[in-house]
């Protein structure tokens, strides 16, 4: 599933190609992929329009358009969305050997110059909506300060790896990215948050942070140190200890048991 990282190269696909062209054809008529709006909604609303900047917290992403003057493009990947705008892609790593279909292209916006930006979903979980609302997400993984993260994060009894996931907490991180992320910083993804000290939530951020701006300049969330070692009977790409396998949060979790703690 596309986490922050794969959806930040995605938003800076759109900065890069897509800004500054007006939108001259919408086809919405993916009554799933745009509900609640009924077919012809968005492109009333979108055709005419210039896109003119493009913005993210966590995994959620939108497009503003004439300057803010205009209503918002909301895009979400869901499990397997990706952004393709003319010949570039970004967002779901895409399997080698895979060849899209045109079946899997949801929503597509097509431009006076006669390129197109297109949300491509095989499993066809991905949204696009007008002004989303964005008000239940937390701040965004990559840029909350320390007291923040400290106060958001160090509190209750659910597990260090529930606590960063929960979205409303902060926003942006998946599975990949959090047993990446407590891997990096040495600590049991079982551990209650609440229990964490002050220093070792710092360690957290810091590694969250470093590992996020690795996924970015990488291609995503599954090229992590240990996402590798996310398997039955692999070991610790660090020490060599047998990795460690359980449900937290709902989701399959690996950790080293001997610097896991």
């Amino acid at each position: 599933m596309p986490e922050l990282p794969e959806v930040e190269r995605a938003r800076s696909l759109i900065e890069a190609l897509a800004l500054g062209r007006r939108i001259v054809a919408v086809d919405d008529s993916d009554t799933y992929v745009c509900r609640p709006f009924a077919p012809g909604e968005i492109a009333a609303a979108l055709i005419g329009r210039e896109l003119t900047a493009a913005h993210r917290v966590g995994k959620s992403m939108w497009v503003e358009t004439d300057g803010g003057g205009g209503p918002a493009l909301g895009l979400h990947l869901g499990m397997a969305g990706r952004i393709v705008v003319d010949d570039e892609a970004a967002g779901d790593p895409k399997p080698d050997g895979e060849r899209p279909s045109a079946a899997w292209d949801r929503f597509t916006l097509r431009f006076a110059d006669g390129g197109r930006l297109v949300l491509r979903d095989k499993r066809r979980l991905g949204r696009a909506v007008l002004d989303p609302d964005l008000s239940g997400l937390g701040p965004d993984a990559a840029e909350i300060g320390r007291d923040a993260f400290r106060e958001r994060v160090g509190r209750g009894s659910a597990p260090a790896k529930a606590r960063i996931m929960d979205q409303a907490v902060i926003a942006g991180v998946g599975n990949l990215l959090a047993d990446e992320v407590l891997w990096r910083a040495r600590l049991d993804p079982r551990r209650a948050a609440g229990d964490l000290d002050d220093e070792e939530l710092d360690r957290l951020r810091r590694e969250l942070r470093a590992a996020i701006r690795s996924a970015i300049r990488r291609g995503g969330a599954h090229t992590g140190d240990v996402i590798s070692a996310r398997a039955r009977g692999a070991r610790c790409p660090r020490c060599g200890t047998e990795m460690a396998r359980a449900t937290v949060a709902g989701r399959t979790t690996y950790w080293c048991p001997a610097e896991q703690v």
